[in-house]
Formats: C-alpha cells, structure tokens, sequence
C-alpha cells in the first residue's frame, strides 16, 4: 500500500513528464514555423532553336526579358539544334527546345546525359504546290520535291511517309532555308514543296497561287495509328535534374502556362514571336501560329507519343537518334 509521500512524488514525476512532452511539442511546433526551406535560386539557362520549336515558350521569355518571371532564367535561341546541342555539351545550357531527334543524339553526347521532359510540338510539315494534282503522299510518285531538314526530323518523316505509301520514284531535293524554295516557285509554277510551319503561312503569303496540298499529320495518321509525328521537345541535363529538381517542375509550369497562352492568346503572342525574330511580320505570325502545333506534353503521354515516334526514325536510320533507342530514364516523370 502506497504512502501518501510516495504517492505525492509519482504526481510530481507525472506531471513533469506532462510538462515535457507539452514543452517538446511546442518548440517542435515553432522550430518547424521558423525552419524555412531554402530556396534554391540557381539560374536556370535556356538555349532553343529557332522556329516553332520555339513559339510556345515566347511568353516566358518576354517575362524573363520583364524581370517577372517566378524564378531565375537565362534564355538564347539558336538557328540550328546543332547549335543548342553544342551549348549543352560545353555546359553552357540547362535545358533546351530541340528537335526531337536531336534530343536522342544529345543524350549520348552530353556528359552524364539528357532527359526528355515534355514535347513542345507535334507535326508542323506541310506539301505545298500550285496545283489540284497532288492530294496525297501518293500522288508525290514521279515528282521532285524541295524541303529542309536533310538529316533531321522532316527528312525521316518524308521518307518514311514516302516508303509506308510505296511511293519508290520520289526525287527529295533539299535546301538550307525556306527562302530558298521561295525562290524556286517563282522560277517554276509546277514546283512541289514540303516545309514545316510557320514557313509555309509566310511562303503561302508571297505566293498567292500555292496552297496547302496535304498535311504531313493526317497523311501519317492514315498509317499509323500508334503514335504521331513529333517535331520538338524539351530536355534537361541529367546532372541539373539531379540537383534541382524543383527548379524543372517549376519550369514545365511555367512552360505550360506559356505555350497555353500562345493559343489562347495568339495577338499578344505574335508580336512576341516577331520581337524574337522567328516570324518577320504579325499578321504572318496570327496565322501560322494555330497551324505550329504547339503543345506541353509530360509524363506517361509525353512517353508513349516519343517513343513511337522515335522507333520510326530508328527504323529509317539508326544514326538519326545517336544509334540506339533510349531506355526509360530518358524520360522524365514517368
């Protein structure tokens, strides 16, 4: 039987115990008020190649230029993926809007290599002609057609469009810039092109007699049903996901934001577009901008839409995406 000096110590040993623990939830509680996270406030470096691959980042950028983006950012755009892909083997870039294809070469030469984090564009190649003639890949049989993009994204798409239609006696004739095949149709009224958005809006606009013969994307729809046409995508470097993942996501927000203001906004978003330089006049820019195909795809469907994509390319020449597929990792979030 307990005494009541033994009983009155066992309350005060209780009631310490009490006071403790209420004493350690309350400095918990105020650590964890007064324990901000630091922010990470690395800058992050954007390099992009030049044309629709482009267009719907413009709205970030005039943020960037603005001093009002939500983070810190650098941003160059470059006339070629070959261009951005030399900044980011020199380190010199973060993340980068290129070709789709290019990403896959870029994964092998990058040190520690790339991840593809969304897709900006999907299909933007058009056959442009003169005539009611040509309606189809099929009817390209016995014909020569100008384009750009040899060794790139528009050369295997063409080809492979070319070979799935059994079209054999197709001359590919290619050029370095679009004004190039500007000029051929002033010299020759018959001439058959094949040129990405948003050159064809501004070759259509010189050119009041052409018109658009067929799209690339409904003429790869007809045979296959498993992916589609992917022009550009964005990556990121192993080593700068690794260390600032956060910044990424950040990113992709803010991209997203500004590829859907691009579309919902295409006023606002062409003179940005001229500002940039990618489209010489606005009223140009208002009319090929709903025709780029502008996107922010991630995740599971980023993955599914690129991979089909990229197996086709594969198929028309292993060394148009560095020599092998990639494995999962390449892509981001999935």
């Amino acid at each position: 039987m307990q005494t009541t000096k033994s009983k009155r110590v066992l309350s005060i040993i209780a009631l310490v115990l009490i006071l403790a623990i209420i004493l350690g939830t309350v400095a918990s509680a105020l650590m964890g008020c007064g324990a901000v996270e630091k922010k990470d406030d690395t800058t992050i470096r954007i390099g992009a190649m030049k044309g629709a691959t482009t267009i719907g980042l413009v709205n970030l950028v005039d943020k960037i230029n603005k001093g009002e983006a939500d983070g810190n950012y650098t941003f160059e755009m470059y006339t070629a993926g070959s261009d951005v892909m030399a900044a980011m083997v020199a380190g010199e870039v973060d993340i980068a809007l290129v070709p789709a294809n290019v990403a896959c070469v870029m994964n092998t030469k990058v040190e520690g290599g790339v991840s593809v984090i969304d897709i900006n564009t999907l299909g933007v190649l058009n056959c442009i002609s003169a005539g009611d003639e040509i309606k189809s890949v099929s009817d390209l049989s016995g014909k020569t057609v100008y384009a750009t993009g040899q060794g790139a994204v528009p050369e295997y798409t063409i080809r492979y469009l070319l070979e799935a239609n059994g079209v054999t006696d197709c001359n590919l004739e290619f050029k370095s810039e679009p004004t190039e095949i500007v000029s051929i149709f002033a010299e020759n009224a018959d001439a058959v092109a094949i040129l990405p958005q948003p050159f064809v809006t501004a070759t259509l606009a010189q050119n009041e007699a052409l018109k658009i013969s067929f799209d690339l994307n409904d003429e790869w729809a007809k045979v296959n049903s498993d992916c589609k046409i992917v022009t550009g995508v964005t990556v990121a470097t192993n080593s700068f996901i690794k260390e600032h993942g956060g910044l990424v996501e950040a990113f992709l927000t803010a991209h997203k934001e500004s590829a859907d203001k691009a579309l919902s906004d295409v006023d606002t978003t062409a003179a940005l577009v001229v500002e940039q330089g990618i489209i010489a006049k606005e009223p140009l820019a208002k009319k090929a901008i709903p025709n780029c195909n502008i996107t922010c795809i991630t995740g599971k469907e980023m993955k599914q839409a690129l991979e089909g994509y990229l197996k086709v390319l594969f198929e028309q020449d292993p060394k148009s995406v560095g020599g092998s597929l990639p494995g999962d990792e390449f892509y981001y979030g999935v």
